[in-house]
């Protein structure tokens, strides 16, 4: 019944990895050829694979746990999805209903400990129920905000036999996502824009999500309004559009943080409006009146007073605005933000002959001419991924946002590949995020998957130092440490490995790696203790931006 069910719903991929509660449901599996089952090394790969498979095709990821730890090993998996808004089905086993709630062999409450992480959750008690079940929980993930979504099986459920019924229409009281935005609002949100000197947008994950990079442009191009995104907005507009102004937040651009600091009209597309993208809350813009546009009515208002809430998809809100707005002309805006980044030009790399990390990921942009997939872990080789490689395809740059969880690369990178086969998909690696889930290369070997990994390898947890050094006096706690020769890792998994020393050799060693059809590792020397800029620092708004030091520009 579980595997018609996803049959049924389109499922061809599933990342898992077996335990005694879920053995009924691994002897049926041979049943199901159109099911490709991904033998994982942990559960918390499974979770994450599920997560990159969704984010870079779109649709639902699957991951499966046996149930006690095999359970809880989900959970940081499932809470990245769920911070990030991701489609992904977690399907979890349990102990004999008899057993359940007297601590049985690996026994976890995990529907209780998923309550606060997931949009719904199930606990099966018959077999009878689970096509339902099973139909809801996809139907639940994805559509309104996506998310994740758990279904926990006792074993003795999974033995027992029912009448298997397919629910074709669904009705469930309570969930009725908005769609097609208030009328009226959307009139007032026109009004506003058309009144406005100085508007800009801030284009979130639900731009990508909504599949709405083309009603952005044609907003965007019509009102001549500037467009931003969050960090997870990158790729919702293309970067090499006119009207591109990079992405702010701690580590967004200098004039992307000083125009949203200095609109009159902030236009809030599909995201939060979170603490990392916009800085001290009480003090971003008190001036500028804000429109926000989000699926998601428990978003709008949370942290900012809202002039014009519009509660829909955005796919469907955008033109209706967009007939509503005049053509603009907004020449003098639009030139104090070019003047801005003129003098602030966040994204130059200095000469220099050691090995910066801003350099290999601007490389690796002109030698895929922007056509790879990036997947990133967290720390800083995050950040100049973000920065100095650009994106003007949707969903190009996967990574963990809202949660900041590191180890997320290698294995969303697997689900990315497996999602998009014909892609080129990068990891760009910290080499201590990597560290997280560095088991999954078994997966890369096992399923013949190219995913080309680049490890900028400084010996630091990057980020840890970064802050150390500028806010706890060069105070270096726990922030260095010694590395695994990952070449030697790479070899012992049967994967081609490269180390990359030189600046010189960075272009060579990319070509090298395009060129190879297989998964390989290259380990990159980058220079120990280059910082990411510009910065905001924690508490601080995006006014108070800050650049990179004369000093440092000097090394």
């Amino acid at each position: 019944m579980v595997l018609e069910s996803l049959e049924r719903e389109g499922v061809d991929t599933m990342f898992g990895y077996p335990g005694g509660v879920v053995l009924p449901l691994y002897d049926t599996l041979p049943q199901f050829p159109g099911i490709r089952h991904v033998l994982v090394r942990h559960e918390q790969g499974a979770a994450h694979m599920a997560d990159g498979y969704a984010r870079a095709s779109g649709r639902l990821g699957v991951c499966l746990g046996t149930s006690g730890p095999g359970a809880t090993n989900l959970v940081t998996g499932i809470t990245t999805s769920w911070m990030d808004s991701t489609p992904v089905l977690a399907l979890t086993g349990n102990v004999a209903r008899t057993l359940l709630g007297r601590d049985g062999f690996q026994e976890a409450d995990i529907t209780g400990i998923t309550h606060s992480i997931t949009k719904h959750n199930y606990l099966v008690m018959q077999a009878s129920e689970i096509p339902l079940a099973m139909r809801e929980a996809v139907h639940i993930a994805t559509t309104g905000r996506p998310g994740p979504v758990l279904v926990d099986i006792p074993k003795d459920v999974f033995q027992e036999e029912a009448e298997f019924y397919w629910p074709e229409h669904l009705s469930l009281r309570g969930y009725k996502p908005t769609t097609e935005g208030h009328d009226g609002m959307i009139k007032r949100a026109a009004a506003l824009i058309d009144q406005a000197k100085r508007p800009i947008i801030i284009a979130g994950h639900g731009v990508i999500w909504g599949e709405a990079q083309k009603e952005l442009v044609e907003l965007a191009e019509k009102a001549q309004i500037p467009v931003i995104t969050t960090f997870l907005g990158i790729s919702g507009f293309p970067e090499n559009h006119v009207l591109s102004y990079g992405w702010l937040g701690m580590h967004g651009m200098f004039y992307a943080n000083m125009a949203a600091d200095a609109a009159d009209v902030v236009i809030g597309i599909g995201m939060r409006f979170d603490d990392r993208a916009m800085g001290r809350f009480k003090d971003f813009n008190p001036n500028a009146k804000i429109v926000h546009i989000d699926i998601d009515p428990a978003e709008i208002g949370k942290n900012f007073a809202t002039a014009v809430p519009i509660v829909g998809d955005v796919k469907r809100v955008l033109p209706k605005i967009t007939d509503h707005v005049q053509h603009g002309v907004r020449t003098d805006w639009l030139r104090w933000i070019d003047q801005v980044r003129e003098e602030h030009p966040s994204l130059h790399i200095r000469e220099s002959r050691r090995m910066l990390p801003q350099y290999v990921v601007r490389t690796l942009y002109e030698e895929t001419q922007g056509n790879a997939t990036i997947v990133t872990g967290v720390g800083q080789h995050q950040m100049w991924a973000g920065q100095h490689y650009f994106y003007n395809k949707p969903r190009q740059l996967i990574s963990s946002g809202g949660l900041g969880t590191m180890g997320f690369e290698l294995p969303a990178a697997i689900g990315a590949q497996m999602a998009l086969p014909n892609e080129e998909i990068w990891a760009i690696c910290g080499d201590g995020s990597f560290q997280m889930n560095i088991q999954e290369m078994a997966v890369l070997v096992d399923e013949g998957l190219p995913v080309k990994m680049a490890i900028f390898n400084n010996g630091y947890l990057g980020m840890i130092r970064q802050w150390q050094q500028l806010f706890y006096d060069k105070n270096y706690s726990s922030c260095g440490i010694t590395q695994p020769d990952f070449c030697k890792l790479a070899d012992a998994y049967g994967i081609r490995a490269l180390r990359v020393e030189t600046k010189a050799e960075v272009p060579l060693a990319i070509k090298e790696a395009r060129e190879y059809k297989g998964p390989i590792l290259l380990d990159f020397q980058i220079d120990q203790e280059e910082n990411v800029w510009p910065m905001v620092p924690a508490g601080a708004s995006l006014a108070e931006t800050i650049e990179q030091p004369a000093e440092e520009l000097a090394r």
